[in-house]
């Protein structure tokens, strides 16, 4: 990791490390783990039956993710970003349909963002006060019975207490339908930025830097989304798989949209433990 860190810093770059446990999501063939969860139920998007965590599972993935923040300093990187959305476990204790619970870690949404929050309070501890900690957060799960914008609003409001420096909004779970995380396709203008929404009404309830992502791929829509107030900073990903260099192409003068076509085909390669790169154009060297 640091070698990793070093060669970005070099470029001039700053990169910050995403922190991700995914809970009932989780794949005990890939991991040698069984799955855990808050509660012992099924989701269509849970391979088997997760184990309920009790409050000494609980403990210990609170350490995980503090020392796995202070590992991440240490290494080099200039934040972390914890991810507490689509559907992973912070998510998962977040929702009504995955969290169960009766006791002080379920019911109200006090008690289903306790988790997260704890979470965030231990990488604080662990990092210092001047280290950078995001989050990643569903401002609507899209899914009947999950989490709610009201209820993003909420954890917001708790996660800024608790430390967090910003917060990228995101939304949607593998099933949320056509309201899925990466949507496919964002073919016209019209179809971007499709959490702008979602993270005004955040931006709203909170003091710190709030950012969308999802769908875009027009600097003129990025530019409207900041100036309007919507975000303080847009969140891009697979249009970076098709062209790496899309900032410094827009930076030049060339304003025109990004060329990912959002098919997802860049999520097949990585799959198959072939890397992520996009599909629409000839692999290097290949």
């Amino acid at each position: 990791m640091k070698a990793l860190t070093g060669r970005v810093h070099d470029k001039g770059g700053v990169i910050v490390a995403q922190l991700v446990h995914a809970g009932g999501q989780g794949n005990r063939q890939l991991s040698g783990h069984p799955p855990v969860a808050p509660s012992a139920v099924s989701l269509p998007f849970y391979g088997e039956l997760p184990a309920e965590l009790d409050r000494a599972g609980i403990g210990r993935i609170v350490s995980d993710f503090a020392r796995a923040a202070a590992r991440a300093k240490e290494a080099g990187f200039d934040g972390v970003q914890l991810h507490g959305a689509h559907a992973y476990l912070l998510s998962q204790f977040l929702s009504p349909l995955s969290n169960v619970r009766g006791d002080e870690y379920g019911g109200t949404i006090e008690n289903r963002a306790r988790f997260p929050v704890e979470v965030v309070r231990a990488v604080r501890r662990a990092v210092g006060n001047d280290y950078p900690v995001w989050i990643k957060l569903n401002g609507d799960d899209f899914v009947e019975g999950g989490t709610t914008a009201v209820d993003a609003a909420s954890v917001a409001r708790m996660l800024e207490s608790a430390g967090i420096d910003a917060i990228e909004v995101s939304g949607g779970t593998p099933a949320s339908g056509g309201n899925t995380p990466a949507r496919s396709p964002i073919d016209s203008v019209e179809k971007e930025g499709y959490h702008r929404a979602l993270a005004r009404g955040i931006k709203r309830q909170v003091n710190i830097p709030v950012g969308a992502v999802g769908g875009f791929r027009s600097l003129s829509v990025i530019e409207d989304a900041l100036a309007s107030g919507d975000a303080d900073f847009a969140s891009l990903s697979r249009p970076f798989i098709r062209e790496p260099g899309l900032v410094n192409r827009w930076a030049s003068g060339d304003r025109a949209r990004a060329a990912c076509v959002s098919c997802n085909g860049c999520f097949l390669p990585a799959r198959r433990g072939d890397g992520i790169r996009c599909t629409q154009v000839p692999a290097a060297g290949g």
